[in-house]
């Protein structure tokens, strides 16, 4: 089963409220607890097999407990919604945004019920990865579990300047095969209209 990439930033997206919650080393523990996340961001997908990455453009919206949009602009338009407890998806077709059905979701569904326990500060003890902290900036997860490993062997994380931000993410899938997501315009904790979950 491979997990979607939205997926797995929403995973280490979440790792804003996590860090501020567990209060650690990397980040004050004045941070606040993470309730809503909207970042532009730029997407670098690396394979052996390809002379230069791929490069994407989108926005990521989230607020709990558990609405979703990851939104693809360029070079194709894509969207990915979770609200009310409902995946879907949709892509352009001749300007025309169409819902794509029979999607294989489960994994992403299995990531967004662990957000609940991710909000609650419940970071290091965390069944799916084991987090290592490189330095004040840098965090490693390495995943746990075997059927993880097929497709993610770590994710580096990189920390902001600012108390509680991602810089990047880094999503390492094997030799020479990795994807880095670079986060910019971050607004925390911002009120979201349920409109924007609900239709693209």
């Amino acid at each position: 089963m491979k997990v979607p990439l939205a997926g797995t930033v929403i995973f280490v997206f979440f790792l804003l409220g996590l860090v501020s919650a567990q209060g650690t080393s990397v980040v004050p523990e004045s941070s606040l607890r993470l309730q809503s996340v909207q970042a532009d961001f730029i997407q670098e997908t690396h394979l052996k097999i390809l002379v230069r990455p791929i490069i994407s453009k989108g926005r990521f919206i989230f607020q709990a407990p558990g609405s979703l949009r990851w939104e693809y602009r360029e070079p194709f338009r894509s969207i990915l919604l979770m609200f009310d407890g409902r995946v879907r998806k949709f892509i352009d077709r001749d300007g025309k945004l169409v819902e794509e059905r029979g999607m294989q979701l489960d994994a992403m569904q299995v990531v967004m019920g662990e957000i609940s326990g991710w909000l609650n500060g419940r970071f290091t003890d965390n069944a799916a990865f084991k987090t290592s902290f490189e330095d004040k900036r840098t965090i490693r997860l390495t995943p746990k579990k075997e059927s993880l490993r097929p497709f993610i062997s770590s994710i580096e994380l990189k920390l902001a300047g600012q108390a509680g931000l991602l810089h990047s993410v880094t999503i390492f899938a094997g030799p020479g095969a990795f994807t880095k997501l670079v986060f910019s315009h971050v607004v925390l904790n911002r009120p979201v209209p349920d409109a924007l979950f609900a239709k693209p």
